[in-house]
């Protein structure tokens, strides 16, 4: 790929400052809208604050490479910059030092094709340590260009013409977002394959699948394997019997070196066959083995609970709209279908599906099935959402024993793999779920249910006070994460307050920075200014994230306005004892609600009347606040020399 055909001299920035990492973002987005490239630069980025919050974008060596995907992409481009004084931002491992960004800018159409390319190029170009060095030294636009244009220097050993002796290491990346970490991971493991002078193959299952798959026959010749991942490694019991590392994404980027030299340190002996030599993966926590899970679990749980919320509030809205209740309860009708669509994908596959995941995580494709019946025993027993992520624990382990302690020779892989795997973990995790662990889960949870279906009064108001308060404290991070997951699990026992709360809370943050930022402009900067134009649009939406940016420029004021006027919102909408069975619907999640008795038009009333309530309070707090900062010259609105 062409790199200088995704660039030009205006979009490379050297020797630039930068005071935070969403400043940098924005100077970027603004140079890429300047040149044409965006039809809307803040949808734009929203877009690569979303990808952002998914997870690090900062790839080790000092390079940050930022991406949005959006539909207000015109053509696939880049912009650089270099930065006088390193910067922290996200990588994998917490917060590290970049003195060189890449921000990608996507069309939603190119997202599987020209997205990967250009990854790749760009990885392949900057893994050289030369090439990374003589970009900063760059003295102008026209350097910069003459680097990326040039050729990757060829290969001073070809890998075809190593001896046969040469022993042969296969590896796996694979980090939570499919993309960035995948292939400089792999990258820096083929360049130090190379100066140990060693074969080394590697696969990359990345967003777009696997690529370069390792067949059997490298299987069998391969004397160690290197697992590089974050998440679940697919097919790894393609791997049984090969001496095994295993180590997080990023490590490779750091010491790709060492990573090898330790997989060369435990290979097999020439003569051993793949059955007979020890399996040694690297051990990892309780803690990191349980994270990993939860998070493939709810990560593929997720666009199903998405998908069948939408398709359930379509429904809803279209037999509201036209007037065709009676269609829409008449059995086998073609909307009591699409009903019975969406129902079903939350309340049948949802904790099934979450539950088979996460101990997909754990013991690999063996597991699954043993998971799938861990999560319709929790259904079964009405043990719900918790039930399904304890099922999926319980499968997980039960199967990773398995696998340990249950061998045979290689004529009865199939035996093993299609019979004795998926009956006897069916079986155990079964048992385990009915008859040991899942009734009293079963009671948990009902108690939960019972609890919160129980609420009224000042109780109900102080759950919404605090569901509010963890959705707008960090805006799509972790904790506003852990109130998701609670107000879902609520969900799926059929207790639909605290998730109207959410819903809406989540609007008071999006619209607070368009009314502050409408009311009292001189208070703020451009760039908030220019963020307040759309917000508004994403708080409709319920996305909390648009608000990112004015709040990392003033959190403890901006954050702390937010919560004033949140704990207001979340506090009336859970006396008012409102639910919500829909997720993703937005606004029109107003159409949806379960009255409580209050009747449609009242309920919907009360429930956008508190977001507003939260909104006009917000406001108040963050202009008062904000004004003294200002006068007190506590804050500038300046903007800062980039």
């Amino acid at each position: 790929m062409d790199l200088t055909s995704l660039t030009s001299p205006d979009l490379l920035h050297l020797n630039t400052r930068f005071s935070s990492r969403e400043q940098a973002i924005d100077f970027l987005v603004r140079q890429l809208d300047q040149q044409g490239i965006l039809d809307n630069a803040q949808a734009f980025l929203h877009a690569v604050t979303e990808r952002e919050n998914e997870g690090p974008t900062a790839l080790g060596e000092g390079l940050a490479v930022p991406h949005g995907k959006s539909a207000c992409v015109r053509r696939a481009a880049f912009a650089l910059a270099t930065l006088e004084h390193p910067l922290l931002w996200q990588g994998v491992d917490g917060d590290e030092p970049v003195n060189m960004i890449f921000l990608l800018a996507i069309p939603e159409a190119e997202a599987g094709s020209t997205h990967m390319q250009l990854l790749t190029a760009l990885t392949t170009r900057l893994v050289d340590d030369e090439t990374r060095a003589a970009l900063l030294a760059a003295r102008n636009a026209q350097d910069v260009l003459a680097l990326l244009g040039a050729e990757p220097a060829p290969e001073s050993r070809d890998p075809q013409a190593l001896p046969d002796d040469v022993p042969l290491v296969v590896c796996v990346t694979a980090c939570p977002a499919g993309i960035a970490h995948t292939y400089m991971a792999a990258e820096y493991l083929e360049k130090a394959a190379k100066k140990l002078g060693i074969r080394i193959h590697v696969e990359k299952q990345g967003a777009s699948g696997i690529e370069d798959p390792i067949t059997a026959a490298q299987c069998d010749r391969a004397v160690a394997c290197v697992f590089a991942a974050e998440v679940a490694v697919k097919d790894s019991q393609r791997f049984d019997g090969i001496p095994r590392v295993q180590v997080p994404v990023a490590e490779p980027i750091r010491r790709a070196e060492a990573v090898l030299q330790q997989a060369l340190a435990i290979q097999r002996q020439p003569g051993e066959t793949v059955t007979s030599a020890p399996v040694k993966p690297q051990k990892t926590s309780i803690r990191a083995d349980l994270k990993q899970a939860l998070l493939s679990g709810i990560s593929f749980a997720v666009p199903l609970i998405v998908a069948g919320g939408s398709l359930l509030a379509v429904t809803v809205l279209i037999a509201q709209l036209f007037g065709w209740q009676e269609i829409y309860a008449q059995k086998e009708s073609w909307l009591w279908m699409y009903r019975q669509l969406g129902g079903g994908m939350l309340g049948i596959l949802m904790v099934p599906v979450l539950s088979a995941y996460t101990a997909y995580s754990l013991a690999d494709k063996p597991a699954l099935t043993p998971g799938f019946a861990a999560g319709l025993c929790a259904n079964m027993i009405g043990a719900g959402f918790l039930g399904g992520v304890a099922g999926g624990l319980i499968a997980g382990y039960v199967m990773r024993w398995m696998k340990k302690h249950l061998r045979l020779s290689a004529s009865f892989n199939g035996f093993l793999m299609f019979y004795l795997y998926p009956v006897l973990g069916t079986l155990v995790t079964g048992s385990i779920m009915l008859f040991i662990i899942g009734e009293p889960v079963a009671w948990l949870n009902t108690s939960l249910t019972a609890w919160l279906n129980g609420l009224s009064g000042s109780n109900a108001l102080v759950l919404g006070a605090l569901i509010a308060f963890m959705c707008s404290f960090d805006l799509g991070g972790p904790v506003n994460k852990a109130a998701y997951a609670f107000c879902l699990g609520a969900m799926a026992n059929g207790v639909y307050g605290p998730y109207a709360i959410f819903g809406a809370t989540k609007m008071v943050s999006a619209f607070t920075v368009t009314a502050s930022t409408l009311l009292a402009p001189h208070l703020f900067k451009s760039f908030e200014i220019e963020t307040g134009k759309s917000t508004w649009l994403l708080g409709l939406a319920g996305i909390t994230e648009g608000a990112i940016p004015m709040a990392i420029e003033d959190p403890l004021r901006v954050i702390g306005s937010f919560l004033a006027g949140s704990v207001v919102t979340g506090a009336i909408v859970g006396a008012a004892g409102i639910g919500l069975s829909t997720p993703g619907a937005g606004i029109f999640s107003m159409f949806l609600l379960h009255d409580g008795g209050l009747g449609g038009w009242l309920s919907a009333a009360i429930w956008l009347g508190a977001a507003l309530a939260g909104t006009v309070i917000s406001t108040l707090v963050l202009l008062s606040w904000r004004g003294y900062a200002v006068r007190q010259g506590h804050f500038t609105v300046d903007i800062p020399s980039s």
